[in-house]
């Protein structure tokens, strides 16, 4: 029995059946191996530095096992895993978010040998001058995909590591959209030209989660020469601004020529144009085009507001499941995973494209005690980041909570 967590606001569908706090270190961001026959999580943290590793082999009783120190005044808040290698992006700290920008950081990425989860071992880290990478791809293989800053760069662009010679990776590649390069006009603040991550590599395509500029389609059939396919944006009408607001996640159901894209919900309290959520037909990926947008969630009644807008905090889309590749991970190219920050985890049966529906929530009970400085408006709950391995166990994060553990109650499941 899952202990160490309130009764869920909201469930439906589904069922609770693990939860831990991370050693009293909430985490972000997630990946999953099995390795030796063992279910391990990997986990970054926002207010804390490193990363962690809890065994969940037991979905009702995960232990951390292991911690991987982060520098100082750095976020670690992303991380991948695959081939026993754990990536973790390094990233200035904004001020808001409790950084000291008058401090040194540490950029843009870090390799962790987790071969043996228990005894993770530090083998090399690349940077490229500037503030850090955001949201990378990692699947495997010889290339890992950066959302990175570089030195002379306006913002997030692409840059391509080989990572074959895993204690010294190397940049093989770049891609930036105009405005971003040394020496271009910058975009204003308004355009979002960001690389907000992770480009989503399927074959010779990759798919970029590109900010205010939009999802960007390269081909990349060779790693070391991206070259510009096609480029499609929501806004308007939906939001269009800097850093992932315009298009957050991009992830693609090559299977059935179509995208699963949103964006980032950003200002408390609704304070912003609305943000996209929806089903992008790109079985033609030189003309992409919007085939249908996800329900918006709305809160039953008893709760005391008609809105999520009013809940306080951020409300929105945030992060979607993306298998990205893992074998160990699900991939039903039927069904999304979306957090949506103070209206916790959606689930939608997306079988009929035209009309996506959704088919179970999980909205947990708002924290209890605050470990930094955001939400401002309310201190509620605010689901991060999903993910569900091919046991159908979903794991749900809460930047002032811990990790949850559900799975479907309602017969659905992993595929």
């Amino acid at each position: 029995m899952a202990t160490g967590w309130r009764d869920p606001v909201e469930l439906d569908g589904l069922e609770v059946v693990g939860y831990s706090d991370v050693g009293d270190r909430p985490p972000f961001k997630l990946a999953l191996s099995v390795i030796d026959d063992r279910w391990f999580l990997f986990t970054g943290h926002l207010w804390h530095r490193g990363w962690s590793v809890l065994d969940v082999t037991d979905p009702a009783a995960p232990t951390v096992v292991a911690t991987v120190p982060g520098p100082a005044n750095t976020w670690t808040t992303q991380v991948n895993v695959a081939d026993g290698l754990l990536l973790g992006g390094l990233a200035r700290i904004p001020a808001r978010w409790g950084g000291d920008e008058t401090l040194g950081h540490d950029e843009a990425a870090v390799l962790v040998d987790v071969r043996v989860p228990t005894a993770p071992r530090e083998l090399a880290r690349i940077g490229f001058g500037g503030t850090g990478s955001h949201r990378n791809f990692w699947a495997g293989g010889r290339y890992a995909y950066l959302a990175a800053n570089a030195r002379d760069h306006a913002h997030y662009l692409l840059i391509v590591i080989d990572v074959e010679d895993r204690t010294a990776p190397r940049e093989v590649g770049r891609f930036w959209l105009p405005g971003q390069g040394p020496g271009e006009p910058r975009p204003t603040a308004e355009a979002g030209v960001s690389l907000h991550g992770p480009a989503y590599v399927v074959g010779d395509l990759a798919y970029l989660a590109y900010g205010g500029a939009g999802m960007v389609i390269l081909d990349v059939a060779d790693p070391t020469v991206p070259r510009l396919v096609s480029r499609w944006s929501p806004a308007p009408p939906f939001h269009g601004g800097l850093f992932g607001a315009g298009v957050h996640t991009v992830r693609p159901l090559p299977g059935r020529g179509l995208a699963v894209v949103n964006g980032e919900a950003h200002e408390e309290r609704c304070r912003e144009p609305m943000t996209f959520a929806g089903i992008v037909d790109v079985s033609d990926p030189g003309h992409p085009w919007l085939v249908s947008t996800l329900p918006q969630p709305v809160p039953p009644d008893g709760l005391g507001y008609r809105s999520y807008c009013d809940k306080g905090g951020r409300f929105g889309p945030h992060n979607q499941h993306l298998a990205q590749g893992q074998p160990d991970l699900a991939d039903d190219p039927l069904t999304v995973h979306l957090t949506w920050f103070n209206a916790g985890l959606r689930v939608y049966d997306i079988a009929d494209a035209r009309t996506p529906r959704e088919v179970a929530r999980f909205v947990p009970a708002d924290p209890e005690r605050r470990y930094g400085p955001l939400p401002e408006t309310a201190l509620v709950t605010q689901s991060e980041d999903v993910l569900v391995d091919r046991r159908g166990i979903i794991y749900v994060t809460d930047k002032h909570q811990g990790v949850y553990l559900l799975r479907r109650s309602d017969g659905g499941g992993a595929a």
